[in-house]
C-alpha cells in the first residue's frame, strides 16, 4: 500500500506522538522492570510473533496496568483496559472475527460516525484502513494490551457472527467432505473428484458467500475483483478506483468450491485445473444488468480468479464529459469525424481506453455508417454497432477478422488491440483505402507509440501517411466531494515535477480530508488524464527522416501537446479535481 488514509493518519496525529522509543527502553526508564528482566524477555520473545508487552505479562514481570499506562506513554495514546469494558455488541457486528484476529483489534463502541478501537499498535495503518473501509466509520484508536485484546476477541466473538462472516462459519461448520486433487492416473478418483466438486459448488454457504461479494463489489463500485489462492488462506480483494483492498481471508478448504461456483457461474469446465480459462458471468442486481468477465488461472497453490466488472450504466459515452480540455477536445473531435486514417489510443491495462474509443464510436454512430469491431473480449454491446468476440482458437484473430471486414463495405472499423506486425499492417492499408480505423496500443506515451510501430516491422512512410492522431492515457483518483477542502500552493514548487508555468503565482488547490463517502481515503472516483499528438505534415517529415521520439517529442510540445504529467498537474491547479500525489502516482516526468 502506498499511502495510508487519511483516517489512520489524522487518528495518530490528532491523538498522539510519533513513537520516539521502544517500550523497553521506557519501562526501564520508568523503573517497572530492569535491564536484566528486560534481556529475559527479549530471550524468550525471540522466535516467536509475541509482542514485547505480551511477553512481560506472561512472564510477570509487570502488571498489565504498568503495561498500559507505558504503551500510552510511547504511542501518546489514551489506554484501555478492555477487560473491565462492557463491549456493544453493534459495535462487534462491524468487523469480522477474522479481521479483529489478524490485526489484535476489538471494537468497543460506535457513536455516530465514530467508531473506538482498541488496539494492540495504534500506529499499524494497514489495521486502521481495513477496518476504516471495511466500516465507513472514522477510527478513534486506543491502545491495549494484545493479550487482552485477543481474550476479548474470543470471549465476545464466540457464536456472534453476521453478514459474510455468518457465512464463512457455516462454510467451515459443514459436513460436506473436503475437495483435494487426485491423482490424475487414477480415472475413477477422477470423476469423484469433479462430482464432489460440483456438489460442494452448489451447496448454500458457497453460494450465498459468492453472491454475497459480487453484491458487495458493485455497492462499493469495484472494478475487478480478485479471488487468490495462498498456502494456507484464500483472500479476497477489491479493486477501487485503481487501488487494491484486501476485503476478507476465508479458510483454504473452502477455496476449491468458491472457484468451482465461479466455474459454473461463467459455464466452464470445472473438472480442468491445468490451463487458464476465460468466461463471462450476467447477472441482474436490482434493476441493472451487469457483465463479469471471469479469468480462472493455476497457481501453485491454487487457482486464482479474477472478475472484471461491467456497468452498463456507469459507462460514460459523452466526450465532453471525459476529462479533455479544450484544445484536446477540439482535436479529438476532429480527427473522428474524418473520412479515412488511423487513430491510435495507448496506455496500459485498465487506463479507460475501451471507454475512450466507446465514447468514440458513440458519438460518430449513426445509420449512414457502417462501424464494425473487433475485440477480445467484448466488453459492451453498442446499438448499431456491428461487434465481433475474437476467438483464436478456432483461427479468428484480430488480422482474420479485419481482412473479412474489409469484404464488408466498413466506413469505421475499430480493433481492439494491435499485437503484431500482420494487425498493423493490416490497418493501415485499410486506413489508406478510405476507412476510419481506431486501435489501441501497448506504449508509454504519444511520441513513443512511432517507434513502437516502425520496431514491429511498419515502413516509417505507411506510419507518417496513415495515422491521424495518437492518444495516450491514465485514470487519476479524484477528491472526494463530499470532503474537498482547499489550500494554497506556488506554482512554482511544481516545477520540479514537470510542471510547465502559466503565471498563476501562488493558488488555491484542493485535497480531500476523509469522510464516509470515500471511506476516508479522501479520493473517489477516477479522471481521466490525456496526452493528446496530432500528427501534423512536420511529424511526417520527421517520421519519415527517422526522428527520434525525443525530437518527436519536442516538435508535438511546440505545437501545443502537453504530456500526461503537465496535463495531470493542469488537472490539479485549474480544474481541482486531483491531487499533486496522484498524479505523480500514474504518471512520469518526461
Amino acid at each position: 500500500m502506498t499511502a495510508a488514509p487519511n483516517t489512520a493518519s489524522t487518528a495518530v496525529r490528532t491523538l498522539g506522538q510519533p513513537v520516539s522509543r521502544r517500550l523497553g527502553d521506557v519501562l526501564v526508564a520508568q523503573g517497572l522492570i530492569t535491564q536484566d528482566g528486560l534481556a529475559r524477555a527479549i530471550a524468550a520473545q525471540k522466535g516467536t510473533s509475541e509482542r514485547l508487552g505480551s511477553v512481560l505479562l506472561r512472564l510477570n514481570l509487570v502488571a498489565e496496568e504498568q503495561l498500559l499506562g507505558s504503551l500510552s506513554r510511547q504511542y501518546g495514546v489514551p489506554s484501555i483496559a478492555v477487560s473491565q469494558l462492557e463491549i456493544d455488541p453493534e459495535a462487534l457486528n462491524l468487523v469480522p472475527a477474522q479481521i479483529a484476529k489478524k490485526h489484535a483489534v476489538l471494537p468497543i463502541k460506535r457513536v455516530g460516525n465514530m467508531l473506538t478501537l482498541a488496539m494492540a499498535d495504534p500506529t499499524d495503518v494497514f489495521a486502521l484502513d481495513n477496518v476504516a473501509f471495511m466500516t465507513n466509520l472514522q477510527i478513534l484508536p486506543l491502545v491495549a494490551s494484545e493479550v487482552a485484546i485477543r481474550e476479548a476477541i474470543e470471549r465476545h466473538y464466540e457464536g456472534q457472527t453476521s453478514g459474510i462472516t455468518d457465512i464463512v462459519s457455516e462454510l467451515n461448520s459443514g459436513a460436506s467432505p473436503d475437495v483435494e486433487v487426485v491423482d490424475e492416473g487414477d480415472e475413477a478418483a477422477t470423476k469423484i473428484d469433479v462430482f464432489e466438486l460440483k456438489e460442494s459448488a452448489d451447496e448454500a454457504p458457497v453460494v450465498k458467500l459468492v453472491n454475497k461479494v459480487l453484491a458487495d463489489a458493485i455497492q462499493k463500485g469495484a472494478s475487478d475483483i480478485h479471488w487468490e489462492s495462498y498456502e494456507k488462506v484464500f483472500r479476497i480483494r477489491f479493486r477501487i478506483d485503481g487501488v487494491l483492498h484486501e476485503m476478507l481471508s476465508l479458510p483454504k478448504k473452502v477455496e476449491a468450491a468458491t472457484i468451482s461456483r465461479l466455474k459454473i457461474m461463467s459455464n466452464l469446465d470445472i473438472a480442468e485445473r491445468r490451463v487458464p480459462q476465460d468466461g463471462r458471468i450476467k447477472l441482474r442486481y436490482n434493476t441493472r444488468e451487469i457483465d463479469f468477465r471471469v479469468s480462472i488461472l493455476p497457481t501453485i497453490f491454487g487457482e486464482k480468479g479474477v472478475l472484471r466488472i461491467l456497468d452498463k450504466d456507469a459507462l460514460q459515452l459523452d466526450l465532453s464529459k471525459l476529462g479533455f480540455d479544450p484544445w484536446a477536445l477540439e482535436q479529438f473531435e476532429k480527427v473522428i469525424r474524418q473520412p479515412y486514417g488511423m487513430i491510435l489510443i495507448t496506455g496500459p491495462t485498465g487506463s479507460g481506453k475501451t471507454t475512450t474509443l466507446y465514447s468514440a464510436i458513440h458519438t460518430i454512430n449513426s445509420p449512414e455508417h457502417n462501424i464494425m469491431t473487433a475485440e477480445d473480449p467484448v466488453e459492451y454491446n453498442l446499438k448499431g454497432v456491428n461487434q465481433v468476440q475474437i476467438n483464436e482458437g478456432v483461427g479468428r484473430t484480430f488480422a482474420s477478422a479485419l481482412r473479412a471486414f474489409l469484404r464488408q463495405d466498413p466506413d469505421v472499423i475499430l480493433v481492439g488491440e494491435t499485437r503484431d506486425l500482420e494487425t498493423a499492417q493490416t490497418s493501415i492499408r485499410a486506413a489508406l483505402t478510405g476507412h476510419l480505423v481506431f486501435s489501441t496500443l501497448h506504449t508509454n506515451d504519444s511520441p513513443s507509440t512511432i517507434a513502437r510501430l516502425i520496431d514491429m516491422g511498419v515502413p516509417p512512410f505507411l506510419v507518417a501517411s496513415s495515422l491521424l492522431l495518437v492518444l495516450a492515457q491514465r485514470l487519476g483518483r479524484k477528491i472526494c466531494k463530499d470532503c474537498k477542502e482547499p489550500y494554497e500552493v506556488d506554482e512554482e514548487s511544481l516545477l520540479p515535477y514537470g510542471h510547465v508555468l502559466t503565471g498563476v503565482g501562488r493558488t488555491q488547490v484542493y485535497k480531500g480530508r476523509g469522510c464516509t463517502t470515500c471511506n476516508f481515503t479522501g479520493m473517489k472516483g477516477r479522471v481521466a488524464i490525456y496526452e493528446i499528438m496530432p500528427v501534423t505534415q512536420e511529424l511526417r517529415d520527421m517520421i519519415i527522416k527517422g526522428a527520434s521520439t525525443a525530437e518527436l517529442r519536442g516538435m508535438a510540445q511546440s505545437q501545443g501537446m502537453k504530456t500526461l504529467r503537465q496535463a495531470g498537474l493542469l488537472k490539479v491547479l485549474f480544474d481541482g479535481v486531483t491531487t499533486v500525489e496522484e498524479v505523480l502516482r500514474v504518471t512520469v516526468a518526461e
